[in-house]
């Protein structure tokens, strides 16, 4: 008990630099030494220039000159003006493209988690598109839709004659369809291959007790796969619908905004960079964020509640 009480006192009694030189001192310099450096450049490079982006959603401003403050202003006239607020209508045709995507990611992953011949090359080039340029790919699928080209020239093969096929990029009924088609295209391999991987991780004892009490296919995906991938599944709701508000390569670059397809975030970059209205793009961008923060929560909220009864 002496020598106890005798080294507890010793540790009281060390000084800071004695601290410092300890074992336990040199696990925390080590692991704030680790820390400060990321955390350093997330607020440089992310916290500072939001800051100072909500502060420039105050003032009517141009990127040089003079500024003037108009306080809520710009918030109003985001609300106001059809070609800020409502270009997030066209959100909705991104949204049902998701569900798409979504869907489809997880039949094939379902299919190809299992023994399925040459699966893994399937994997690969379903995988391959998300891979390429965002630039890139709205390059390709500008001359892929452009009349007289490769998908019109696919469909006449297939019988179809070229008049009566619509302007892929030209006519309002279809052309956002056409640029969701490519965001699906890009994204839907990215989300295949995170479900194949919460998928593969299942316990395969699981699948065989369920065969053994009769269960089909479809019970086995509604009661072990869907439960056992629900953070993954949650997750590519997530980034699929945050994607969706914030949809900006495929309509910026295929059609330049133009015939109807300005997202939100092409008449953001119209306005700030080309308009010179920084406060209201800025203004614009900090709405933006508070919606994508209102869907989240609504989705973890919905997703909470449908899987309630769901145990990992």
């Amino acid at each position: 008990m002496g020598a106890q009480l005798k080294n507890t006192r010793r540790r009281k009694k060390r000084t800071f630099s004695e601290w410092i030189k300890s074992r336990d001192g040199q696990k925390v310099l080590v692991m704030v030494a680790f820390m400060i450096v990321p955390l350093v450049l997330l607020a440089v490079f992310t916290y500072i220039p939001f800051g100072e982006m909500v502060n420039f959603s105050f003032y009517n401003m141009k990127y040089i000159g003079a500024r003037k403050f108009v306080g809520l202003k710009n918030y109003a006239k985001v609300f106001s003006r059809d070609d800020c607020f409502g270009a997030l209508k066209l959100s909705l045709y991104y949204m049902g493209g998701s569900v798409v995507q979504l869907s489809l990611a997880l039949y094939l992953a379902t299919l190809l988690s299992f023994k399925v011949k040459g699966g893994n090359l399937f994997k690969g080039f379903m995988f391959f598109p998300f891979l390429i340029n965002g630039i890139a790919i709205g390059f390709i699928f500008k001359f892929f839709y452009t009349r007289g080209f490769v998908f019109d020239t696919v469909l006449q093969w297939c019988g179809f004659q070229l008049d009566n096929l619509p302007y892929w990029l030209k006519d309002r009924s279809i052309n956002n369809i056409s640029l969701v088609g490519t965001s699906v295209w890009r994204y839907f391999g990215q989300n295949m291959v995170l479900f194949i991987g919460a998928i593969m991780s299942v316990d395969s004892e699981l699948y065989e007790a369920a065969m053994l009490d009769g269960a089909n296919k479809f019970q086995q995906f509604k009661y072990i796969i869907l439960p056992s991938i629900k953070t993954i599944f949650v997750l590519n709701v997530i980034l699929s619908i945050s994607g969706s508000l914030s949809a900006f390569e495929p309509p910026y670059v295929i059609t330049d905004g133009a015939n109807g397809t300005g997202t939100y975030f092409v008449v953001m970059h119209e306005i700030a960079h080309t308009q010179q209205k920084v406060g209201l793009a800025s203004a614009m961008a900090v709405v933006l964020l508070g919606i994508i923060f209102i869907v989240t929560i609504f989705q973890k909220l919905f997703f909470k509640y449908v899987f309630k009864d769901s145990t990992q």
